[in-house]
């Protein structure tokens, strides 16, 4: 599959499976208090799909575009209905059971992150250590003082055990603080603190890499440049580079360490470039060409090799996540709300100025994210769709009319008054919820394009 249509897929399936979660939790709250389901559709526009089931002969329809869904109840404000069926109407329904109907949509999407942390956290997961490596020069993380290989036990007081735990926590507590405190073990066994001033990733509003911007990256291990497993359909292998082979020099400069292979490579798609290799004691040249690939909004190269693993490298790089079942429900549960909550600040920061309005990512580089994970393994894709689970529910959850949220505010406004917004009130506030959505998803789109051109 051509990296196009493999990253389309990816995406296609989290879209597919978030929003049928979504309307299946409309459905099921609507049939719970009684409400007739009419149509239940994946999808918008014309249908390409569509059989009708149940005991309620209710309608279910695929849609020529994908980008969301709809379930439509019976209702009085919408057709005539029957007078037998107008206790099944939605509009005829409590305020408190339309409520129920509207939150269910976002509700079981978080449940659908918490199930899917919770899988993850029983079955376990292989992740990098949370090993610093030596921090870029005249950066925050130098300033603290870390050194190469220290490895970080906790952070303001919060223990972590991989990089990617390490580095949630770390962005989460400093979008509320100036300074955090890294407790680390170096590799002669010494524990310290390190006092990180993050106030300076601030200052760009958060835009782009944190870690990045305070210096910090991975421990750089000595890995010999020494080729492992070649796909047979990429561009190493067409070349004919083999298993086994040492690159000794890359356009004749020398190549001490796996990381010097990699760097070369990544920062040269589509270059020719002459690697000098040893192979049986004999020096050889090949030229290889890398594929140009998109990650992350910018081009880069790769050639289908990768490293030659030595016994204790997975040991000493790679940690197994696992907890127990009861263990790992609460910690799911936790994961969730902590991904929730933090998204409601970034929204709060955005609205202050405090965090740029440039992190927001539309459809494109989703599909990218998407792609990126789903080569990474399952693991990591399943991640990613809780994710962007919890990120679907706290949007549709936004008091933005067309949205969840917004239809949640009407309810409130009717409980306060004791009496339904007016049907004009409600068509007004539809106009600006959709004026303020397509204003955000052409920001979205904008932010985007702009991350292509300029990587």
């Amino acid at each position: 599959m051509s990296g196009f249509f493999y990253y389309l897929a990816a995406f296609a399936l989290v879209l597919g499976v978030l929003i049928l979660v979504h309307e299946f939790g409309h459905y099921l709250a609507a049939r719970f208090v009684g409400v007739k389901v009419l149509r239940f559709s994946l999808g918008f526009g014309q249908t390409i799909w569509a059989r009708r089931f149940g005991r309620d002969n209710t309608e279910w329809a695929l849609g020529l575009f994908p980008l969301g869904g709809y379930v439509r109840m019976l209702d009085e404000q919408e057709g005539e209905v029957a007078p037998g069926e107008v206790h099944r109407s939605f509009n005829r329904q409590s305020v408190w059971a339309r409520m129920a109907i509207v939150a269910a949509g976002p509700l079981a999407n978080l449940l659908l992150a918490v199930f899917v942390y919770w899988g993850l956290f029983c079955y376990g997961t292989q992740e990098l250590q949370p090993i610093l490596g030596t921090p870029v020069a005249d950066s925050p993380a130098a300033a603290a003082g870390i050194e190469n290989g220290e490895k970080v036990l906790k952070i303001g007081g919060e223990t972590v055990q991989s990089w990617q735990e390490m580095r949630w926590v770390l962005l989460r507590q400093a979008v509320e603080r100036d300074t955090v405190v890294l407790e680390v073990i170096n590799q002669r066994g010494e524990i310290a603190d390190r006092r990180l001033d993050v106030s300076s990733a601030r200052k760009d509003g958060w835009e782009g890499d944190a870690l990045q911007k305070l210096g910090i990256g991975f421990y750089r291990m000595h890995i010999p440049p020494v080729i492992g497993k070649v796909s047979p359909d990429g561009v190493a292998a067409l070349a004919g580079l083999l298993s086994g082979d040492k690159v000794e020099t890359i356009e004749n400069a020398p190549i001490a360490t796996w990381l010097d292979v990699v760097r070369v490579v990544r920062s040269s798609p589509g270059e020719k470039l002459d690697f000098g290799i040893s192979r049986n004691g004999q020096r050889r040249n090949i030229t290889i060409v890398p594929t140009v690939l998109i990650e992350g909004g910018r081009e880069i190269g790769r050639i289908g090799a990768g490293v030659r693993e030595h016994a204790d490298m997975r040991k000493d790089l790679l940690v197994t996540v696992r907890y127990e079942v009861g263990t790992a429900l609460i910690k799911a549960i936790g994961e969730t709300w902590d991904k929730s909550a933090f998204s409601l600040v970034m929204i709060r920061k955005m609205i202050t100025g405090e965090v740029s309005w440039r992190n927001i990512s539309g459809p494109v580089m989703i599909a990218d994210y998407a792609g990126q994970s789903a080569k990474l393994g399952a693991d990591y894709y399943l991640k990613f769709l809780a994710l962007v689970s919890v990120s679907l529910a706290v949007l549709n959850l936004l008091p933005i009319p067309v949205l969840d949220g917004g239809h949640l505010l009407y309810y409130v406004f009717e409980i306060v008054r004791r009496k339904p917004l007016s049907q004009r009130s409600m068509e007004i506030g539809q106009r600006i919820g959709l004026s303020m959505l397509i204003l955000l998803m052409a920001f979205a789109f904008y932010n985007d394009i702009n991350r292509l051109i300029s990587g």
